[in-house]
């Protein structure tokens, strides 16, 4: 009665995600099934104090030792990391024929090509016993032979596992941090003959310690402590103009400060996910 009674909700801030809608009711949909299987997920998402009934589960799930949720694992000093799944021959080909296609319309340019390692793969000593997660060295091995000659190939694996014990990774989160970001940034640098900017060269400034990331929404893990966000600014001010291309909208900053007050403050970098962003600089940095 309570669900019927209540208003569908259309995101939920825990998960982070969009949630299920009634679905329309046809005849095509009945006769094909659809509406019951579409049903059955919206009356999944729609369910009255679904959140905290989620979070009880998971919570009754940890007393019991279980270590895994949706995909998700809780390791070692409360690190929540991502199973990986090594990819199908097929999809590693269609993977590198898209940067093949990508390197094809640039001629004449030098072209990398810089995968960043999960955690899953870097700090498999965090992850529970017997957590089964593919071999991800192999598969960028795997990249690397595959990629034509003209597309060079930076392996930041090496030099992020010297730093391990560093806060490379989100707890709750599975990208990496800006100080992980830093040191592949580094390396990306020596590959490229660039030389990078020392640390010092950057106002290191705090931009929240109240993150939860998409781990945290897509676990169900809860009573667990937020990350921090940290935020590079060089000191040497240059001019730089940040242009959203499916936005139409320019900026002079590659931060978003304002995303810091929402759920999702990773967007705080680049204002989240867009399908191409161009920066301009003057060719100056740090």
């Amino acid at each position: 009665m309570a669900n019927l009674l209540a208003h569908d909700s259309p995101f939920s801030e825990s998960e982070n995600r969009v949630l299920e809608q009634r679905p329309d009711l046809s005849l095509h949909a009945i006769l094909s099934g659809k509406f019951a299987s579409n049903y059955e997920s919206y009356t999944s998402d729609q369910f009255v104090l679904r959140d905290a009934w989620v979070g009880a589960k998971t919570d009754a799930d940890r007393a019991l030792g279980k270590k895994e949720s949706n995909g998700v694992f809780l390791g070692k000093d409360e690190y929540l990391i991502e199973r990986y799944r090594s990819p199908a021959e097929t999809e590693m080909e269609s993977r590198v024929s898209a940067m093949e296609a990508f390197g094809s319309a640039m001629p004449g340019l030098r072209k990398y090509v810089m995968l960043a390692p999960t955690a899953a793969g870097l700090l498999r000593d965090k992850l529970p016993a017997y957590a089964s997660v593919g071999d991800e060295l192999a598969d960028l091995e795997r990249v690397r032979l595959a990629l034509p000659p003209d597309i060079r190939f930076v392996d930041v694996y090496p030099v992020l596992d010297a730093v391990r014990e560093a806060p490379i990774y989100y707890k709750t989160d599975h990208h990496w941090t800006t100080n992980g970001a830093y040191y592949a940034y580094r390396e990306l640098c020596r590959q490229m003959g660039l030389a990078p900017q020392a640390k010092e060269s950057f106002d290191i400034r705090e931009g929240t310690d109240r993150f939860y990331g998409s781990l945290y929404s897509k676990s169900g893990f809860r009573h667990l402590q937020p990350d921090r966000i940290d935020l590079y600014l060089p000191k040497m001010t240059s001019k730089l103009e940040v242009a959203y291309m499916d936005e139409g909208r320019i900026t002079d900053s590659m931060y978003e400060p304002e995303n810091l007050g929402k759920k999702d403050k990773y967007a705080v970098f680049l204002n989240g996910n867009h399908g191409l962003v161009r920066i301009t600089t003057d060719g100056r940095c740090g």
